[in-house]
């Protein structure tokens, strides 16, 4: 006999935890390209792929402020602010906050932003320093600590590759030494990427293995679960091949959620649906990007309902998606364990 919603919810853990996260299902969220600059030249770069890149920047803060504008009238309330390195154009990054508080940058880091922009931060650390100059032509980690230190607003974002895995050790202790917090995303591949980063199936395995062992050790730094690392490091499906990807370059209907309301814009302010997810000419094959999965896994409850732990694990998940991409939101304990 199937179990009922409200039977699950009988469980005061369960129901708590529902109650907590259920507040947030107000955010819409769209993502905007800040500038075509970097300071770094990663190997396997998303931004530096397709025709993105190719856009003029638009440098006007009032433009900016105009856009902002217009995508609050018409619902959205969250905004991923990223493109190359948004670190270099804070003054636009301060006008977004100014007209949608809510929001995150995605930055290398490598400088600290004003006190005055209140977005989460999430850091892009991609193994240690030797690791570092190999894969982003410099190491990054001393730069980043120092620029963060204290910052309540930052999440260091630990992307494992094939060949940084077992780096993560000293990284997450160095994090956590720091009073850091840190989160978890795998390299996924953009469309035609022959390079040495993508993970295979056994490397996945052993980033299973990894983020699990990491979690036990630094529990109090690390913003994970075990739900986010079986379907992060699945060897067999992509998120996209799991879940069904809700954005719309992957999702024709416009009808509700993310296909109606989801836009990724450029540089010059324009955006092409075709194109619009929210890690641009990533393949959809090889998808496991933590961003991606923060709408893609949370948009799915309706398949974690069939029992109390599957909607634990969801919990859990959506718990973790709060607390890496909310400033001020605080993760609960994991239920699902």
């Amino acid at each position: 006999m199937a179990v009922k919603f409200r039977d699950i919810l009988a469980d005061p853990e369960i129901e708590a935890r529902w109650l907590k996260v259920k507040k947030y299902f107000y955010l819409r969220e769209s993502t905007y390209d800040m500038t075509s600059r970097c300071s770094l030249r990663c190997d396997g770069c998303y931004y530096y792929e397709g025709e993105k890149q190719k856009t003029p920047d638009v440098t006007d803060p009032e433009k900016w402020r105009a856009l902002l504008q217009a995508e609050k009238d018409r619902g959205i309330t969250f905004v991923v602010l990223a493109g190359a390195e948004p670190g270099l154009v804070p003054e636009l990054c301060r006008t977004c906050y100014e007209v949608i508080p809510n929001g995150c940058i995605a930055s290398n880091g490598l400088r600290s932003f004003p006190e005055d922009i209140g977005y989460r931060i999430h850091i892009s650390v991609w193994g240690d320093d030797a690791e570092s100059k190999k894969s982003r032509g410099r190491a990054c980690l001393d730069t980043q600590l120092e620029a963060f230190q204290g910052d309540d607003r930052a999440v260091f974002i630990y992307t494992f590759t094939k060949s940084n895995i077992d780096q993560l050790d000293s990284v997450a202790a160095r994090i956590a030494d720091e009073g850091g917090r840190l989160s978890f995303n795998l390299f996924s591949a953009p469309v035609g990427y022959e390079g040495p980063l993508r993970l295979g199936a056994e490397a996945l395995r052993r980033t299973r293995d990894k983020m699990l062992e990491i979690m036990d050790r630094h529990p109090e730094a690390t913003l994970f679960s075990r739900y986010n690392a079986e379907v992060h490091t699945d060897p067999e499906k992509s998120l996209h091949q799991r879940f069904k990807c809700p954005y719309p370059r992957c999702n024709p209907s416009t009808a509700v959620g993310l296909g109606r309301t989801f836009r990724q814009y450029r540089t010059d302010l324009t955006w092409d649906r075709k194109a619009s997810c929210c890690v641009p000419n990533t393949d959809c094959d090889d998808c496991r990007h933590y961003a991606a999965g923060s709408a893609i896994v949370t948009s799915r409850m309706l398949r974690h309902v069939d029992d109390a732990l599957s909607f634990r694990k969801w919990l859990d998940y959506v718990d973790t998606y709060l607390s890496v991409w909310i400033r001020g939101y605080e993760k609960g304990q994991n239920l699902y364990t």
